[in-house]
């Protein structure tokens, strides 16, 4: 029992010596830390330094004047920037960096002075009993290196410009575009602060931004334009014969009217196209288009009426026509490529008959029919007129089933085309005009056409009776005839027939000048077509109106000339029955109606008796007694 009650006092006794030890412990510590707190008031505590500068004791001040000379990378440490080939060198100082002593000894200061208690007492004893080393701190002044890299910035940057180039005349002017260049500051002070933290030398290659232009170069384009202008351009018609036309020539001058500089976009941006301008090349191409055009055209025979053979007198014409778009195009290409001559792109048509064909070939066997007219008392210009529109038919080949435009061939009546003055019906006058005597050849088509029983489709008459066309081979007139005239005034006024003889049809015209006649023939194919007719002759005849008198003052005083001769009005109907081998094929009507007709009568001013007071039936221009 008495164990027992041994064992607790045991326990608190123990327990009041630990609670006194720790009293004496605790009392004992706390004089050291007052001791120690009290030694290093104002000072840093010990263990701590500055990349290996120790700064244990030292008061704030001291330990800057310590510090103040240790770290002079600011000043001696070099920074180069690199842009392609041009170099800045400076300092990071230079550049706003700095290092601060007093700065610098604060953060030394401040070790074991931050937290709690527990905290600063646990970093006092890491410091003493390891150390603490901190590293420096530097200052920048980012403002300082944004200046600076400006003033880089100004060397560098470059704006965009893009290229140029357009004529002066014949003059090529060209300049170069050039790549916008913009100096990335905030990305530089990126890599300037990386290159900072190592607090060493560094070369720092400068990001520049870059904008190219949409066109940086035009050296190809501009010397394709000197080379265009560098001649004059020849334009010719291939296989020229003589006769043709061309050559057509356009000076640089020329061409550099004609040129188009245009913009034009592609997928890597744009470029400068050279052309020619379309509408300026549509407009002389059509003109040369004009001139180097021509019409197929068969070969021309005769019939020689003993061999049964055909005789050309005259080769075929291979018709071309000028291919415009592709012209252009070849006009084009070609002197993008630096040559200067450029051949005309034609298209050929061939001809439906050649001097190869032989009469068997074409069914030309044989004369279906002839007419002859008489122009007796024709002046010399009528003749001459008469023998220039028939010989455009001599040869002409009809093709089966064509209809045949006799204004088509005839072609253009004018002085150019070899046409003299002569008589001619304008309006409601009888006068001197151009290709007078047409009508003789017009109306001697229709009679051939008429009495080989083929096809009319386009026939007029006169307006009034021409007796011309009533003559009879002794000279005389024959009234039977009239109705049997065609007048032909093309374009409006047209004589048209249609070969319907299932042949070619082959014309031969011949003029008799000394005996006033002329024939024309027609050679083919004979189908049995005969013809027969009858007119109603002269009805409804109609007096001449009044002579009419005029003063012309081109004329002189005692001058009378008769311009116009009267005739008689009167309709005509012919009727024709087309026949084969007694079958009729076909009845057709021509109505004609002729206008009665007056004299006139020119005089000159102050002509006695003029004009008179009666009036000579006979002699209606002859002055008053």
């Amino acid at each position: 029992m008495e164990r027992k009650s041994t064992f607790p006092t045991y326990l608190m006794q123990a327990a009041a010596a630990l609670t006194g030890g720790f009293l004496l412990f605790a009392v004992v510590l706390g004089a050291v830390l007052i001791s120690f707190h009290g030694k290093y008031e104002n000072r840093i505590y010990p263990g701590v330094s500055i990349e290996g500068i120790d700064l244990s004791g030292k008061t704030r001040p001291e330990a800057a004047l310590l510090l103040a000379g240790a770290f002079d990378y600011p000043v001696t440490g070099k920074i180069t920037f690199q842009d392609q080939n041009t170099i800045w060198e400076t300092t990071p100082a230079d550049l706003g960096l700095f290092f601060a002593p007093n700065q610098n000894a604060e953060i030394a200061y401040q070790v074991g002075r931050s937290g709690k208690v527990l905290d600063r007492w646990v970093a006092q004893l890491q410091a003493y009993r390891h150390g603490v080393s901190l590293p420096p701190q530097f200052v920048w002044d980012e403002g300082t290196a944004h200046l600076q890299l400006s003033l880089v910035g100004e060397k560098i940057n470059r704006p965009t410009r893009e290229a140029d180039l357009h004529l002066e005349g014949t003059e090529v002017i060209a300049q170069e575009g050039q790549i916008g260049r913009t100096l990335d500051i905030p990305l530089t002070l990126q890599n300037l602060e990386a290159q900072f933290q190592f607090r060493q030398d560094g070369r720092i290659v400068l990001p520049i931004e870059e904008k190219p232009p949409q066109i940086l170069d035009v050296s190809e384009q501009s010397e394709t334009l000197r080379e265009i202008l560098r001649e004059p351009l020849r334009l010719e018609t291939p296989d020229a014969a003589e006769g043709d036309p061309g050559p057509w020539t356009f000076s640089p001058q020329n061409l550099a009217e004609m040129l188009t500089i245009e913009r034009v976009n592609t997928p890597e941006g744009a470029e400068y196209a050279v052309a020619f301008n379309a509408q300026y090349w549509q407009a002389i191409l059509t003109d040369i288009g004009y001139q180097v055009a021509r019409e197929a055209r068969n070969a021309r025979f005769t019939f020689n009426d003993e061999s049964k053979e055909l005789e050309v007198i005259q080769q075929e014409v291979i018709g071309r026509r000028l291919n415009i778009e592709q012209t252009m195009a070849e006009v084009n290409a070609t002197l993008l490529a630096g040559q200067h001559t450029v051949p005309l792109v034609m298209e050929y048509t061939q001809p439906d008959v050649t001097s190869a064909h032989t009469a068997q070939d074409l069914g030309i066997t044989h004369l279906l029919n002839a007419q002859t007219t008489y122009f007796y008392y024709s002046s010399a210009e009528r003749i001459h007129n008469i023998e220039n529109a028939s010989a455009q038919y001599h040869g002409v080949l009809v093709a089966p089933g064509e209809t045949f435009s006799m204004g088509e061939t005839l072609g253009s009546v004018s002085a150019e085309t070899g046409y003299e003055d002569a008589w001619i019906i304008a309006g409601n006058r009888t006068v001197k005009g151009v290709g007078g005597g047409v009508c003789q050849v017009s109306t001697t088509l229709f009679r051939t056409v008429f009495f080989s029983g083929l096809p009319v489709d386009q026939r007029h008459f006169h307006a009034y009776r021409v007796l011309y066309y009533e003559q009879t081979p002794s000279g005389g007139h024959d009234s039977s005839l009239a109705g049997l005239d065609a007048t032909v005034y093309f374009p409006s006024v047209d004589f048209k027939f249609t070969n319907d003889t299932g042949h070619w049809l082959l014309m031969e015209t011949y003029v008799n000048a000394p005996n006033r006649t002329l024939t024309w023939k027609f050679y083919g194919t004979p189908d049995g077509r005969t013809v027969q007719w009858e007119s109603t002759g002269l009805q409804n005849i109609t007096d001449p109106p009044e002579p009419l008198y005029i003063e012309n003052e081109e004329l002189k005083k005692g001058e009378i000339e008769q311009v116009d001769w009267a005739v008689e009005g009167a309709d005509v109907t012919v009727t024709r029955h087309v026949y084969r081998s007694d079958q009729k094929l076909w009845t057709d009507i021509f109505e004609t109606h002729y206008a009665p007709w007056r004299d006139v009568c020119e005089y000159g001013p102050g002509t006695k008796g003029m004009p008179p007071d009666d009036v000579d039936e006979n002699h209606p221009c002859e002055p008053s007694e």
